[in-house]
C-alpha cells in the first residue's frame, strides 16, 4: 500500500471522528431541538448516522464520477488503472475503521453482528485493491450500495424524533429508500455478477491468484446475501408505513364525516 493511501485513510478516520464527536453535535443542536432531549446513547448514535450520512454521499459521488469518467477502469475492470478508485476506497477504508472502532467502544448500545461482518467482509476485500490495484471497477462499482444510506438514516432521524408514521415526510422518505435500495443494492446483482462471471478464465481473472480471487468472491456473497437480508426488512418497514399512512387517512375522513354528519343533525 502506498504511502498516499495510508495518509488518506487516515485522514478519513481522523476526519470522520472529528466529524463525530465535534462538528454533529454543534450542527445538529442548531438544526433541530430535538437532538437537545436526546439521552446520551440516542445521541452517540445520531452523532453516527449524520457521519454515515456524509462518508455516503462523498463516496457514492465519486463513485458515479469514477464510472462516468474512468475509461481506463471501464476498459479493464480487473487490472486497469485504479488511481482514482484506490483514493475512494482509501477514504471507505478509514471510514469502516472508524465505524469498527465506534461499534465496540458502545457495543451495548450500537453493537450490531450485521455491521460488523459487512464491514469485515469489505475491509478484507478492498485491501486487495489498496496493497495491488487489483478489481478497481468491481470494488468502485460496489461503493454505488452507499447511496442508499443517507435515505436510511433520515428514516432513523425521523423515528428518534417521534415523526408520526403517516407523516408525509416519513412516508416519501420510506418509499424512496426502498426504491433506492433496491436500485443501488439488489437490482445492479445480475449485471454486476454477469462482470464477474465474464472474467473467469481469462488471463487477468489467472493473474489474480487464489488469494484475491477468494477474497474477491466470498466477500461478494457475503455482502449480497447481507443486502438481501435488509432489502428484506426494509420492504416490510415500507409496507407498514404505507397501509399506516392509509389507516390513518381513512380515520381522518371517517372523522370528517362524523362531524360533518352531527352538524348536519343539529342544523336539521
Amino acid at each position: 500500500m502506498e504511502m498516499r493511501e495510508l495518509t488518506v485513510m487516515a485522514g478519513s478516520f481522523v476526519g470522520f471522528q472529528l466529524l463525530y464527536s465535534v462538528v454533529s453535535p454543534l450542527l445538529s443542536s442548531v438544526l433541530t431541538k430535538g437532538y437537545g432531549r436526546l439521552p446520551p446513547t440516542k445521541l452517540n448514535e445520531w452523532n453516527s448516522r449524520t457521519v454515515s450520512t456524509v462518508h455516503a454521499l462523498i463516496v457514492g459521488l465519486f463513485c458515479l464520477y469514477i464510472l462516468r469518467y474512468d475509461d481506463a477502469v471501464n476498459a479493464d475492470p480487473v487490472w486497469g488503472d485504479p488511481n482514482l478508485v484506490k483514493l475512494n476506497v482509501a477514504i471507505t477504508c478509514g471510514y469502516l475503521l472508524y465505524d469498527l472502532v465506534l461499534l465496540a467502544c458502545n457495543w451495548s448500545t450500537m453493537g450490531d453482528s450485521f455491521f460488523v461482518c459487512h464491514h469485515l467482509a469489505a475491509l478484507y476485500a478492498y485491501g486487495f485493491v489498496l496493497s495491488r490495484g487489483v478489481l478497481p471497477y468491481f470494488a468502485n462499482f460496489r461503493l454505488i450500495s452507499e447511496l442508499s444510506t443517507p435515505f436510511v438514516n433520515q428514516r432513523w432521524f425521523y423515528e428518534i424524533l417521534h415523526y408520526p408514521r403517516s407523516d408525509r415526510l416519513v412516508v416519501a422518505n420510506g418509499v424512496a429508500m426502498t426504491v433506492v435500495f433496491f436500485l443501488v443494492r439488489i437490482a445492479v446483482m445480475p449485471s454486476y455478477w454477469e462482470s464477474v462471471f465474464a472474467t473467469f478464465g481469462t488471463p487477468a481473472f489467472e493473474r489474480l491468484g487464489l488469494a484475491a480471487q477468494v477474497a474477491w468472491i466470498t466477500s461478494c456473497i457475503c455482502l449480497d446475501v447481507l443486502n438481501t437480508v435488509w432489502m428484506y426488512k426494509i420492504t416490510r418497514g415500507c409496507y407498514r408505513v404505507l397501509t399506516g399512512a392509509r389507516k390513518s387517512k381513512a380515520k381522518a375522513s371517517n372523522g370528517d364525516g362524523g362531524k360533518q354528519a352531527h352538524m348536519n343533525n343539529h342544523t336539521d
